[in-house]
């Protein structure tokens, strides 16, 4: 039976990122959507935070320029923090500016070359307007259009962390407002486990299948940051996988590239935040152990079907087919004939388990 995939996206070792010139915590790391600049701010203490930037020299280093022009407050205590940007230059970010006289504490400034436009305070039915609540961070989607946020109620809990929090997603209507999307709650229904988590820090991938996100148990002080996905735009994202935790370092608030390719996310190491990447791991080796040579797959390249003959075996394989991104589009049990006429033209990998043998080859769907 064909279906799709309920899979993850797999992810290498951890890379260190040097900013070049900086000598305080970094933290909530944000990318522009061509790659060339990273934001972030400085300690999140819940007093006095401000958000910086730094110029791309590779995946691993950048070099430190300063506080992001315009948007940071001038008179501390104040806290700015957990930038987000979408294609169009727009920048989102969290302040207490205003708060609690205005409960819209979601910022939004266009910038324009060396210039800006509309800087003021974002709108919409995704606020809770009641003492305690406020937008814990936001983030937007490549293209804009949506706005995924968490709603926070603070009130004294466990280390000033939030007491509960919750994930939605609202529509755009104009350049300073998004609603709810009518089916938000049904969306993260996966996700807001607000019996047992604290959940934050959102990032969606540029195609809108993938979730990242940190979670913190109710009452303890361990973060990890989760990963769920799904098969298109409509659905609900799938139950979180795992991708990243550990009782001492504390990673959070991890961002996809808009290339797919990488997640960037900070912990603590030696007492102070740092930032780090990892780099997806597709399923690309070939084998080429002679008993695979037992396994046959055509045509290649193929429009509506793939057929996979298994020669002198009789066990059981699985099958399961990956994007040029790493992620799994496709999967099969038992199956000699594969449904791809629903894949895009392309080059994918194909991965057939049996027992203890594996071969993965690579296909062109036309």
């Amino acid at each position: 039976m064909n279906g799709y995939c309920q899979t993850y996206p797999m992810f290498g070792n951890d890379i260190p990122v040097t900013i070049n010139g900086l000598t305080f915590d970094a933290m909530e790391p944000a990318l522009s959507t061509d790659g060339n600049a990273l934001f972030f701010n400085s300690l999140n203490d819940g007093i006095t935070t401000s958000i910086y930037y730094a110029a791309k020299v590779n995946d691993s280093v950048f070099n430190f320029i300063g506080l992001v022009p315009i948007i940071n407050q001038t008179v501390t205590p104040h806290l700015d923090g957990v930038a987000s940007l979408d294609s169009s230059n727009n920048l989102y970010w969290v302040s207490t500016r205003n708060y609690p006289a205005s409960y819209n504490n979601l910022q939004r400034i266009k910038f324009t070359g060396t210039s800006y436009t509309n800087f003021g305070s974002v709108y919409g039915d995704f606020y809770i307007n009641s003492p305690g609540h406020l937008i814990m961070d936001a983030t937007t989607n490549y293209s804009g259009e949506q706005l995924i946020y968490c709603n926070a109620f603070f009130n004294n809990c466990l280390g000033g962390a939030p007491c509960k929090s919750s994930m939605g997603m609202a529509q755009k209507l104009n350049d300073s407002t998004f609603n709810k999307l009518i089916n938000t709650s049904a969306l993260f229904t996966n996700i807001n486990d607000t019996t047992n988590y604290i959940v934050y820090a959102p990032s969606i991938s540029k195609d809108g299948l993938e979730l990242y996100y940190t979670r913190l148990l109710h009452y303890a002080t361990q973060t990890e940051i989760m990963v769920s996905v799904r098969t298109n735009t409509n659905q609900a994202f799938n139950l979180p996988m795992l991708l990243i935790g550990s009782p001492n370092l504390l990673p959070e608030a991890a961002t996809i590239s808009s290339d797919n390719s990488k997640i960037y996310y900070h912990k603590k190491v030696g007492g102070i935040f740092k930032i780090f990447f990892r780099e997806k791991v597709i399923p690309t080796h070939i084998d080429n152990n002679k008993k695979h040579t037992e396994i046959v797959i055509f045509p290649n390249p193929a429009s509506n079907a793939i057929f996979i003959k298994a020669n002198n075996y009789s066990g059981d394989y699985e099958v399961e087919i990956y994007n040029v991104l790493g992620i799994c589009v496709l999967k099969s049990v038992m199956q000699e004939s594969i449904d791809v006429s629903r894949l895009a033209k392309g080059i994918y990998y194909i991965k057939v388990m049996q027992e203890d043998r594996t071969i993965v080859k690579q296909i062109i769907k036309q």
